[in-house]
């Protein structure tokens, strides 16, 4: 009698332990069981990172981050886009509030001592905007003119410091306000990353107005950041990425985000090559 009231109890145990186990283990990757992931991105970046009015996501990155998350196991339904600032990004990743960042996010030494990164999936470039009939060809011919940029960029800065040393500096709250000084004439150019400048010249009110003069004046490789020491997802996302290239699924990303604005893109790069 003993022994079977200890092998029921035994029995009880073992069939509590495998039910708890079916609700809440297996791969937290798999997407199954209606789990969700939260990614990191920005919400205020056209043709990049923007929520629409409506409440849904639209740019380059959310497309980026959608495709991740499937070949992670996530159903677009079960991705939790989290607005998550440029200065917030690297404390995002250490708190655990997202899973990953797909926000413009620059890889270089400074901040790979703080998160780790995928990819780099987008080599991009700052440059310059200026009006469709505009003479401006280049940088040099800023001197004289009027350059905008946003508060706290040191894109506009590195201009006169290094190209057009006459060019006048106008700073102002965000990039929305600088195209629209350009589009009114109180600017001749804005200057930040080219697939940030084709993000915003591309959406449908500036269609046809600006267009990008083709500088490269750095070179801004985008990753993926992920929390640091999480090298299994950095190896699920290199992997995503490389499969999203091969099958051209990056490419339309490209054009269905900065077409608009005659974006010359540079080819897809290679996982894991900083371009200095």
């Amino acid at each position: 009698m003993k022994l079977r009231k200890v092998t029921a109890a035994s029995a009880a145990v073992l069939a509590l332990t495998l039910s708890a186990t079916a609700c809440g283990g297996g791969d937290k990757d798999s997407g199954s069981g209606g789990d969700k992931v939260k990614v990191g991105i920005k919400y205020d970046q056209p043709g990049i990172g923007l929520k629409e009015p409506d409440g849904s996501f639209s740019g380059f990155d959310v497309d980026v981050a959608t495709y991740v998350a499937k070949e992670l196991g996530y159903e677009p339904k079960q991705i939790e886009f989290v607005e998550t600032k440029s200065a917030d990004r690297e404390n995002a990743l250490s708190r655990g509030d997202v899973k990953f960042i797909v926000a413009s996010y620059s890889i270089n030494d400074k901040r790979k001592a703080k998160v780790d990164f995928a990819g780099p999936y987008l080599l991009a470039h700052q440059d310059l905007l200026v009006k469709t009939d505009s003479k401006i060809a280049k940088g040099a011919d800023l001197n004289g003119k009027n350059l905008c940029s946003v508060a706290g960029s040191t894109s506009a800065q590195n201009v006169k410091d290094k190209i057009a040393p006459q060019a006048n500096l106008k700073t102002l709250g965000g990039y929305s306000e600088c195209l629209a000084a350009l589009q009114s004439g109180s600017v001749d150019a804005v200057t930040t990353d080219d697939s940030i400048l084709a993000g915003y010249a591309a959406q449908d009110k500036f269609k046809g107005k600006f267009k990008l003069v083709g500088e490269k004046l750095s070179n801004e490789n985008y990753g993926v950041g992920v929390k640091k020491g999480d090298k299994a997802t950095v190896d699920k996302i290199n992997a995503a990425l490389k499969k999203m290239v091969e099958d051209k699924s990056w490419q339309k990303a490209v054009d269905k985000n900065f077409g608009p604005a005659g974006y010359k893109n540079e080819p897809a790069p290679k996982i894991g090559v900083i371009v200095k």
